[in-house]
This record gives C-alpha cells, structure tokens and sequence, in this order.
C-alpha cells in the first residue's frame, strides 16, 4: 500500500550559507515539528527521506538543517518545495479530539434534532480557533467556530458531524 503524505510545511528560503532551510508551517506546530527525526520532499513524482539534523525555531519560522546539505548550493534546488511527513506519523500524534483537514471536507453536517444543515468545504484557522467552512442547503458558505461548545460531536466513521445550532449562526 502506498503511503499518504501530509504536507507540514515549506522551504521558503535558506538561512545563513551552511545550508540551513528556513521553513514555513502552520502556528502551534513546534512541538509536533521538534519531534520528527526526518521529513520528506517531493521531487517530481517521488518523496526524497531528508534526515533532519537540527530544528530551532526563529520568529515565525523553523530553521531545518538536514543530514548532507551544507551549502546554499544544495539547499536552493529545494527553494519553495514542500515538506511532508507520513500520514501514520501525523495520526500518532493527533489527539483524540483533533483531525486531519482532509479527513473533515466533504462530511455532512447535523443539527442537535437531526436536520441536516449542509457539508464541510473547508477548514481555516482566524488566529483564535479552527473553522469548518460548511456549504448550507441555501448554497451558502458559513464558518463555524471548531469548539467543543459548538460542535458536538465528529464520526469519520459515520461520514458527519452534529452542532449545537446557535442563534445567528447559520443564516
């Protein structure tokens, strides 16, 4: 079986002339990215194994060193790639009550009494929470707040996702 890979980030630059990789990922991912022993690069059609050797994090960046670059040189052909780790690797460390985006889009959404309220488009982030972007009946984007108070219960499994319909937030 094939692995899936979940992009994690972004070279967007090198940093310094040692071949340090200065990446872009999104916010509140410094633990998950200090674990990793290694990360991928897709080049074409393939994923490349880069061994991580070092991780610091500076400003809103991670600064990546990986085992056999040391110089600008060997770094620039990778300059805008994508960074990707096993999807296995991402659900060990998921917690119970977090999700991969993927798995989210496409899931129907309910109401507490059952009415269906309409399907998941998209998943964003407003700096203070997740959102589900979900597309109502009425053809409407609307965005959810991704709280417990609000969405009450999530099953892959059963392809869908219960609310607790607040007042003003669904047309």
């Amino acid at each position: 079986m094939d692995n899936k890979y979940v992009s994690v980030g972004k070279i967007l630059n090198f940093h310094g002339i040692q071949g340090e990789a200065k990446v872009g990922f999104s916010k509140n991912q410094e633990d998950f990215l200090s674990s990793l022993k290694f990360i991928f690069v897709k080049q074409g059609h393939e994923y490349i194994k880069f061994n991580i050797k070092s991780i610091r994090f500076h400003k809103n960046f991670a600064l990546m060193k990986f085992d056999g670059i040391n110089s600008i040189n060997e770094l620039m052909e990778f300059k805008g790639a994508f960074l990707y780790v096993e999807e296995s690797t991402i659900r060990e460390s998921l917690e119970e009550d977090e999700f991969l985006i993927d798995e989210l889009v496409s899931l129907e959404v309910f109401d507490q009494n059952g009415e269906k309220v309409g399907f998941i488009v998209g998943v964003s982030n407003n700096g203070a929470n997740d959102l589900l972007s979900v597309k109502t009946k009425s053809k409407k984007i609307v965005l959810i707040p991704f709280v417990k108070a609000i969405v009450t219960n999530v099953s892959i499994k059963d392809k869908k996702v219960v609310i607790n319909k607040i007042e003003g937030l669904i047309e």
